[in-house]
């Protein structure tokens, strides 16, 4: 019964992270280029009371044997790269991926970090960067006389002068992608950092070598289902309550056993 209640009280702690993580699918469900984590869950040790019997133990050997297991726990979360729904925006300086691959981003400690957030801004110095701040890479710098951008979809940047003229080529935007994509390390602001799970970035040219188009005009939404994550919490909610019976009926049985022992 002691084991039944630390079993029990592992099902509730897995479920806890479980609800964390649909609720922080939920919660995103109107961000911009998010992924939703979904949890991994693996069975513990067991204890094993009696061996299965070989082919030439004696006759009367349990076959199957008797194995009782120790519980569950969460072996970790992964992150669905799944496409989210294109929307369009009609703002020049907003990029959807079209596929796969990832937007590159500077951070101010010169770290390069990855985002599917393509919500650009021009900065006070004409620079492209994120609706955070960070530095689009490779840089790209908007000549303060534009009065038109032109993003093609092989990331191709051009800006036509207000004086009329025409359109001059001011950088390339490059996407990285990554052989596990789902190893990244979610940062927040909508921005990973690589990882030796993931892989080594493979950078280039939007549309080649496997890599999405970009559309310019348009945003990625998030993946989330709010559908599937709703069916994911009830789902959390019932093997909660189920495990907290658990540990209630194990209780009881350890009252009762306390009670005889008076007796």
């Amino acid at each position: 019964m002691l084991r039944a209640l630390f079993t029990a009280a592992s099902g509730l702690f897995s479920q806890q992270s479980q609800l964390d993580a649909v609720a922080n699918n939920i919660a995103n469900v109107n961000t911009t280029g998010f992924k939703k984590t979904r949890l991994n869950f693996q069975d513990l040790m067991y204890q094993t009371i009696k061996a299965p019997a070989g082919g030439s133990e004696v006759v009367g050997g349990a076959p199957n044997g008797l194995q009782i297991g120790t519980g569950v726990q969460v072996a970790g979360s992964q992150k669905i790269f799944s496409p989210g729904s294109l929307a369009q925006t009609e703002n020049p300086l907003d990029l959807a991926i079209d596929g796969d691959g990832l937007f590159q981003v500077r951070a101010p400690d010169g770290s390069l970090m990855y985002s599917r957030d393509g919500s650009f801004q021009v900065d006070g110095q004409g620079r492209l960067v994120t609706s955070s701040g960070y530095l689009v890479e490779p840089a790209i710098t908007i000549p303060p006389n534009t009065a038109e951008i032109s993003i093609g979809q092989d990331g191709r940047v051009r800006a036509t002068a207000s004086g009329g003229g025409g359109a001059q080529e001011v950088g390339q935007i490059l996407l990285s992608r990554f052989i596990n994509p789902s190893g990244l390390k979610a940062l927040g602001d909508n921005l990973f950092a690589a990882t030796d799970a993931a892989g080594s970035p493979l950078t280039g040219e939007p549309g080649a070598d496997g890599a999405g188009r970009l559309r310019q005009g348009y945003l990625e939404g998030s993946n989330v289902k709010v559908v599937e994550e709703m069916v994911q919490l009830i789902m959390a909610q019932r093997a909660f309550e189920i495990n907290s019976r658990s540990v209630k009926a194990a209780d009881e049985m350890l009252s009762q056993t306390n009670n005889l022992s008076r007796g």
